[in-house]
């Protein structure tokens, strides 16, 4: 197969790849005047740009966009001999917000470049995607090697749970045609040095709570002992889908069975890999982690409903606090969800659970989205991932369960019900997804894509 180098990536893709990073396109969960700054129209004109001055031999470039949604790119490179199937492969361009203070020289839309990595927000997650699938393709024709015909999907609304993504699946049934194999390049592995693909993914059920006792703000000297803390009303909510001293989900619907072979698989990577979530977190001293072993974290943070509070609303910042009892309380809370799990159906106990018997609050679901379970690989793929692995990396390809979700796995598992899957990406140590220093390490983004290469090859010549 032929393969990319650096130097081809550093030629073709970075200069645009960088020019990416500077855009602010947050995902419109974290912009709600996104239509107005028009930073995601930006960032779709970018990539559409460079995608029509690719040299393929037959395809076409459109932004769809539908009223009221963010825009998709959606690029068709029409088969060049091969199986009648369509290969669909995603990415998305919208981002996280910067989070906090990057580190001294770096910025989250100011990309720097040191070694083989490059800094800013959104790159590895997943604005290098456009650019490993095309690339891909364009190699494969350069070089003669034929190949079947690929949708290049590049969504807008990922980071804020894929809202946008099913009418667009709807509006490109047609188009799409027979979808056979599904390359996602939004997820990542343990480690830099082979391919990594990702198993299962966890569900996400967000939900704002608000507690209110009083109309406005009262003296605490004056009401306190007689009118309720909002706050201390809703510690006893979260009492009830949350035991406080284990962080166990009190809730049976959010639950399931882990299956057997997942829990084998945890044991065997922990063994390669040992207590690598215990050594890669910045715990502060004194804190307990969770979990008896390394296998056993790895399917806490993989198969395992959890609880975050990633939002809080009606408190002062402590250099403003008064005596004064507050009015009410407000958390964002984030479920994370089994794979196996059908997030409606925890959407609506998470519902009933917090509003039962409790007029002063009100519970509002503003996402929620289904995880996502790998189908068994057919022989042609399982072969196809190891000989991708190898040639690009050098080792046998790893597999792995994430913690995180990509609502569109689960959206296109269930509108093909027989489709391959492969995910995949260029995440890896230190490369800080939604967090501080993001960061995509170039190597892997050119191993990833020569993988790519691979597969496309082996699915274009596999026996139907």
């Amino acid at each position: 197969m032929p393969a990319l180098s650096l130097n081809d990536f550093e030629r073709d893709a970075l200069a645009t790849l960088t020019t990416y990073a500077t855009i602010p396109c947050l995902s419109p969960m974290f912009d709600e005047h996104w239509q107005e700054s028009g930073h995601i129209e930006r960032a779709v004109g970018l990539l559409a740009d460079w995608a029509r001055a690719r040299t393929l031999a037959n395809f076409d470039v459109t932004v769809h966009r539908l009223e009221g949604r963010t825009p998709v790119l959606c690029v068709t490179v029409e088969s060049t001999g091969a199986s009648s199937g369509t290969v669909l492969l995603y990415g998305h361009l919208d981002k996280q917000p910067p989070l906090g203070d990057w580190s001294d020289g770096l910025g989250p839309y100011a990309p720097v470049r040191r070694g083989d990595r490059l800094y800013a927000r959104g790159v590895v997650d997943d604005g290098y995607s456009t650019f490993a699938a095309l690339l891909a393709i364009e190699a494969m024709e350069a070089s003669g090697i034929p190949h079947s015909r690929c949708v290049v999907l590049i969504e807008a609304s990922e980071e804020s749970g894929s809202p946008d993504l099913d009418a667009y699946l709807d509006l490109l049934t047609d188009h799409l045609g027979n979808v056979e194999l599904m390359i996602c390049l939004d997820s990542g592995g343990l480690s830099y040095d082979r391919l990594w693909l990702t198993t299962s993914l966890r569900g996400i059920v967000n939900a704002e709570v608000t507690v209110n006792v009083l109309t406005q703000g009262l003296h605490s000297g004056s009401v306190s002992g007689v009118v309720p803390s909002s706050f201390r009303l809703l510690r006893q909510l979260l009492d009830r889908v949350e035991d406080p001293s284990t962080g166990e989900i009190l809730i049976k619907e959010l639950h399931c069975e882990i299956p057997e072979n997942h829990v084998t698989a945890a044991k065997e990577v922990a063994n390669e890999f040992g207590d690598f979530l215990v050594e890669a977190l910045p715990t502060t001293e004194g804190v307990s982690l969770m979990g008896d072993c390394a296998a056993d974290r790895m399917l806490r943070s993989t198969w395992c409903p959890t609880l975050s509070v990633i939002g809080v609303g009606g408190i002062p910042e402590p250099e403003m606090a008064g005596n004064v009892l507050r009015p009410f309380t407000t958390v964002v809370l984030s479920f994370r969800l089994p794979p196996l799990v059908d997030a409606k159906v925890a959407s609506g106990a998470i519902e009933r659970t917090l509003s039962a018997d409790a007029p002063f609050a009100k519970v509002t679901v503003s996402q929620a989205a289904d995880g996502w379970m790998c189908p068994p690989l057919q022989p042609w793929l399982e072969e196809a991932l190891l000989e991708a692995s190898t040639d690009a990396f050098g080792r046998p390809p790893g597999f792995c369960g994430e913690g995180g979700s990509i609502p569109f796995l689960a959206s296109l598992g269930k509108r093909f019900p027989a489709v391959q899957f492969v995910a995949t990406g260029a995440l890896g140590p230190k490369s800080n997804a939604h967090g501080i220093d993001e960061m995509l390490d170039l190597p892997t983004a050119v191993g990833v894509t020569n993988s790519v290469i691979t597969v496309l090859g082996s699915y274009a010549n596999k026996k139907d």
